[in-house]
């Protein structure tokens, strides 16, 4: 696995070659040999002097202030969710240690999994094992039998892009999610083995990890084909947890009345009834 000495480097070389110079008024194509914005440009619009932006991408300069990296983040053009994770690496809001708490789920919360009772609902750890789930979900990720961590489903189980016809929108959206929760939980042994792991096995998350973009799970559409009923949508939403910080509720709801509904009460239904 690369080395990841300097983080916060590799994560501003990677955020700056996004940049369009001609978003930020500058004029692009020519004779530019790299992609994005230079060293020199985001250092004028930061409003900081070209050598320390150069020593902070380096890893010479590890100390910057929160004020600089506001204004790094802005000449970047970063969204909140990228914008926190580059004050993270930077130690400026240090992330939270390892949290047994988040190793068992809340009691409140395993009664809330069976308030859908005709949605598919699990709760996801920070390395997204899935910690619970409602009777429906259980049905539905039945066919990935012992594997419980979706990272490894995605990347590791043959039925994954099969069973998941966006695949490649999915696990882009998912390896984004995990290296938010990397710098959330910097010290989380589980987010630490499955990145070493699913780095050696796959090329397709080695690409995706290498991209260096973060975002947080959001409201999504999703198509599904599940092995026993066919077709499956389902429109998920996803909720962070109180009481166990890093745990995340998923939902996915199907519209109701459509064959979607009819085939995720069949499949619990048989389910519960194996």
């Amino acid at each position: 696995m690369a080395a990841t000495s300097n983080r916060l480097g590799a994560y501003l070389r990677a955020q700056r070659a996004r940049v369009d110079p001609r978003e930020v008024g500058l004029r692009g194509g020519g004779d530019r040999r790299v992609a994005g914005l230079r060293r020199e440009e985001i250092a004028v619009l930061a409003g900081v002097s070209a050598d320390y932006y150069a020593r902070l991408e380096q890893g010479r300069e590890r100390n910057p202030s929160a004020q600089v990296l506001d204004a790094i983040g802005r000449a970047l053009r970063l969204d909140p969710d990228a914008r926190g994770h580059l004050f993270r690496l930077a130690g400026l809001n240090p992330g939270r240690g390892p949290d047994s708490s988040r190793k068992s789920v809340h009691p409140a919360l395993l009664r809330l999994l069976d308030a859908f009772p005709t949605s598919a609902a699990y709760v996801l750890s920070p390395a997204f094992d899935v910690l619970a789930t409602n009777s429906v979900a259980a049905a539905l990720l039945a066919p990935f039998g012992d594997t419980v961590n979706m990272v490894r489903v995605l990347f590791e189980h043959p039925q994954a892009r099969a069973f998941f016809p966006d695949w490649p929108t999915l696990t882009e959206n998912v390896v984004h999610a995990l290296r938010l929760n990397a710098g959330l939980f910097p010290d989380d042994p589980g987010i630490q083995a499955l990145v070493a792991d699913e780095w050696q096995r796959s090329p397709e998350f080695r690409l995706l990890w290498e991209d260096q973009t973060v975002g947080g799970l959001s409201r999504m559409f999703k198509v599904l084909h599940h092995p026993h009923v066919g077709r499956i949508e389902l429109t998920y939403q996803t909720f962070d947890v109180r009481d166990a910080p890093g745990q995340q509720l998923l939902v996915g709801t199907p519209e109701p009345g459509s064959p979607s509904a009819k085939a995720l009460a069949h499949l619990a239904a048989v389910h519960v009834s194996a």
